[in-house]
This record gives structure tokens, C-alpha cells and sequence, in this order.
């Protein structure tokens, strides 16, 4: 199984091009040009990127399972969830304790 995306799919309105996408996401843009033409793997650093981009959206709604090299969604919801959600929660947990740390200041 494989992990695709459907980040590409959800910026268009919402971005005008890739550099808007991955400032969004906090990556430089010829990470996320290699990913989109499958020439990178996604990394812990896309994952956190794409909620950072649409925070919105469930894991679900961003990624899903392929077999080999499918480039078809053969969706296992609660896999992804499951397997991929203890990097959001690091994320989620790492802002809210950075956040605090301004307000206190």
C-alpha cells in the first residue's frame, strides 16, 4: 500500500498555483512539486503541511491508500486515520504549547 494525496485536487480555488500551496504548508515548492509528480514519497513534514494548508479537513479528506503504484483512491478511511493521526496530534499538541507560550508573554 501506498499514500497518496488529494491535497492537489483541493487547492485549486483555493491557491492560485503550487508556491501559494506549499507556503501554505510550510514546505519549500520543490518538495511539493516532487510529491505531486511522484517523485517523492510523502513525509511526516507533507502530512502536518497539508492540515496546516487545509485545516478543515479530516486526514481522510487529504490522503488515502493505493495499492502499488494506483493512482486511483482505494479509500480506507479509518486506516488513515488511525495510522497517520498521532503526527497531526504531535502537531496539534506542538502549536497549542507554542501558542500558550505567546499569550503568557
Amino acid at each position: 500500500m501506498v499514500i497518496r494525496t488529494r491535497v492537489f485536487e483541493l487547492c485549486n480555488g483555493r491557491y492560485r498555483n503550487l508556491s501559494e500551496l506549499a507556503r501554505a504548508m510550510g514546505l519549500s515548492l520543490s518538495q511539493v512539486y516532487r510529491v505531486r509528480e511522484g517523485k517523492r514519497s510523502i513525509n511526516q513534514k507533507f502530512i502536518i503541511g497539508a492540515k496546516k494548508a487545509f485545516p478543515s479537513h479530516n486526514l481522510e479528506d487529504l490522503f488515502y491508500f493505493a495499492a502499488g503504484d494506483a493512482r486511483s483512491p482505494t479509500t480506507e478511511p479509518q486506516v488513515i486515520a488511525d495510522r497517520y493521526r498521532h503526527i497531526v496530534e504531535r502537531y496539534n499538541n506542538g502549536h497549542l504549547v507554542a501558542s500558550l507560550m505567546r499569550e503568557g508573554d
